[in-house]
C-alpha cells in the first residue's frame, strides 16, 4: 500500500433504489460495472436515509451527506448549508486533498464553492432533461450567477430561472458527468491526494437514455414487486407531490412493468459510465489507493404500495446502495450493520486520518468495515415532513401517520415479510411490540429535537391528540 494518503473518488446516484444492482440479489438488471465494485469491497445493505423534511428528498439527503448532520440539524431542508456546518469537501481541503467536483448540487451555489477546488460541468437543481443539460463551468469566485430564464426543450412543462452558463445539448448527463471526471484524471498532475465527487442526475425521471439500453429489457417480462398496488389504501401525506402524478390511480401493472425497464434502463446507462471511470483510474495506475464509494440519495417506489416516488417511509423509498472498496477494504464482504449515508463523512475521516470538525454528529463505519458483528445501531429513525415517523430494530419497523387529523399505525416484521405487506399492529399479539418501538420513536425524536423542527412540531401535536 502506498504511503501517499489514499485519493476518493465517490459517484453518487439520484433516485436509485438499494435492490438495483445484480450482485446484490436483482436478477433482471444489468450491473457489470457496480457488481465488480461489490466484489472488491463491502457492501452495507441496511444503508439508509432518514427521510426527508421536503418533498425533494434528495435536498435534505445531500446536506446530511455533505455535513455529516442529522435530519433536523441541517439549516432548513438543505437549501443551503449554513457556515458553521463545515462540508465534507471543505473538510479534505484541510486535510490536504485537492477536491473536485462534477455533476448535480442541490445544496446552493455558496456551499458548492466552499466544497469544491475544481469542477466541471455543474448542474444546480433537483431535474432536468439528461440531453440538455444547464450545467456550468467550474467558477473559483463561486459566483454562479443566475442566467436567463431557458425553456425546457424536452417538456414543455418546466420553464424556470437555472444557474448555467450554457446548455450541452445532445449528450446525456451521465455521459457528461463521466467525461468530466475522466478529463480531470487525465490532467492531474502532481502527488496532491485528489477526491473526486461525480453526481449523477440518473436515474431520476425523466427516465431517457441511449435506445441500445432499453432495448436490453423488454417490459412484458418485468417481473411485478411483490408488494405492488392499484393504490395506497390511505392518505400518506404525499398524494399530491410531483412524483406521484408520473402514472395514473389506479396503477396498471402493464404501465408500472415499462416504468420499472425504464428504470433499470437507466441504471445500466449509468452503469456504464462508472465503468469507463473506474477503467480510466486503473490505466492511470490510481485504482489501487483509491478509496472508492457508490450510494444513492434516496430510494423510489415505482408501483410498491401503490406510489411512484420516495416521500415514504418503506424500505423502498429510504433503504440506498452503499459501497465502499480501496486500500483497507475488505473484498466482497456484506454489512447489515444500521449505517445513514450521514456517516460517511466520520467515515472518510477515519479511514484518511483527518480531525473531525465538532459539527459532524455521524458515526464512523470504520469498526463495520473491519468486522460483520460491529452494528453501529440498534435502531433507526425516519421522518417524512409533518406526515410520517418511523423506527426499525433488526426485525420489526413502526410507522405512524399523521395526515389531516387521521392518524395510521403500520407494524412490519421486515424478517418474515420484507416488503413490508401485512401490517401487524392491529393484531393484540403485537401489542407490547407497538409499544416498545414507540418508546424508541419517541427516544429519537428527543435525540434528534424532531419536536423543535417546524414539521416535528405540526406532527407530534397531531399524533398526541
Amino acid at each position: 500500500m502506498s504511503d501517499k494518503k489514499p485519493n476518493i473518488v465517490f459517484f453518487f446516484t439520484d433516485d436509485q433504489r438499494f435492490d438495483t444492482i445484480h450482485a446484490l440479489g436483482q436478477e433482471q438488471i444489468v450491473t457489470p460495472n457496480m457488481d465488480r465494485l461489490v466484489e472488491g469491497g463491502t457492501s452495507f445493505t441496511q444503508a439508509c436515509i432518514p427521510g426527508g423534511n421536503h418533498a425533494a428528498v434528495c435536498m435534505p439527503s445531500r446536506a446530511m451527506l455533505h455535513t455529516g448532520r442529522t435530519l433536523f440539524h441541517i439549516k432548513g431542508a438543505g437549501e443551503e448549508i449554513a457556515g458553521e456546518h463545515v462540508l465534507l469537501g471543505e473538510a479534505l481541503q484541510q486535510a490536504g486533498y485537492r477536491t473536485f467536483g462534477t455533476g448535480k448540487w442541490h445544496n446552493g451555489s455558496s456551499a458548492y464553492a466552499r466544497s469544491f477546488t475544481d469542477g466541471a460541468e455543474i448542474f444546480f437543481g433537483g431535474m432536468d432533461d439528461h440531453w440538455n443539460v444547464p450545467a456550468c463551468d467550474f467558477d473559483p469566485s463561486g459566483r454562479y450567477e443566475p442566467r436567463p430564464v431557458v425553456r425546457d426543450t424536452w417538456s414543455s412543462n418546466a420553464v424556470s430561472y437555472r444557474q448555467c452558463d450554457h446548455i450541452k445539448a445532445g449528450k446525456h448527463s451521465s455521459e457528461l458527468f463521466a467525461d468530466a471526471a475522466i478529463q480531470f484524471l487525465k490532467v492531474n498532475e502532481g502527488e496532491q491526494p485528489f477526491f473526486m465527487y461525480i453526481s449523477f442526475m440518473a436515474p431520476h425521471d425523466p427516465r431517457t437514455m441511449p435506445r441500445q439500453y432499453l432495448e436490453m429489457y423488454d417490459s412484458a417480462q418485468i417481473t411485478l414487486p411483490e408488494n405492488f398496488l392499484p393504490e395506497h389504501p390511505f392518505d400518506l401525506g404525499s398524494f399530491r407531490v410531483r412524483d406521484e402524478l408520473l402514472a395514473p390511480w389506479p396503477r396498471a401493472p402493464e404501465l408500472i412493468k415499462r416504468h420499472i425497464a425504464e428504470y433499470y434502463a437507466m441504471i445500466s446507462h449509468l452503469d456504464a459510465q462508472i465503468g469507463r471511470v473506474v477503467t480510466e483510474l486503473d490505466r492511470l495506475g490510481l485504482l489501487e489507493n483509491t478509496i472508492v464509494i457508490l450510494a444513492g440519495d434516496n430510494g423510489l417506489a415505482i408501483g410498491q404500495h401503490g406510489l411512484m416516488g420516495k416521500q415514504s417511509n418503506y424500505e423502498h423509498s429510504v433503504r440506498v446502495p452503499l459501497i465502499m472498496s480501496g486500500p483497507g477494504i475488505l473484498k466482497n464482504e456484506r454489512r447489515d450493520a444500521f449505517v445513514y449515508l450521514l456517516d460517511i463523512y466520520p467515515t472518510l475521516g477515519e479511514l484518511i486520518g483527518m480531525d473531525l470538525p465538532d459539527s459532524v454528529e455521524g458515526r464512523s463505519l470504520v469498526p463495520a468495515l473491519k468486522s460483520p458483528k460491529e452494528k453501529i445501531r440498534k435502531s433507526l429513525f425516519f421522518a417524512y415532513e409533518r406526515f410520517q415517523r418511523s423506527v426499525r430494530d433488526d426485525r420489526f419497523k413502526l410507522i405512524e401517520y399523521v395526515v389531516e387529523g387521521e392518524r395510521h399505525t403500520q407494524l412490519f416484521d421486515l424478517q418474515k415479510d420484507p416488503a413490508e405487506t401485512t401490517n401487524l399492529a392491529d393484531q393484540e399479539v403485537y401489542a407490547g411490540t407497538v409499544n416498545e418501538l414507540r418508546q424508541e420513536l419517541f427516544r429519537w425524536r428527543d435525540d434528534w429535537n424532531d419536536l423543535d423542527s417546524p414539521w416535528g412540531k405540526i406532527f407530534w401535536e397531531g399524533y398526541s391528540e
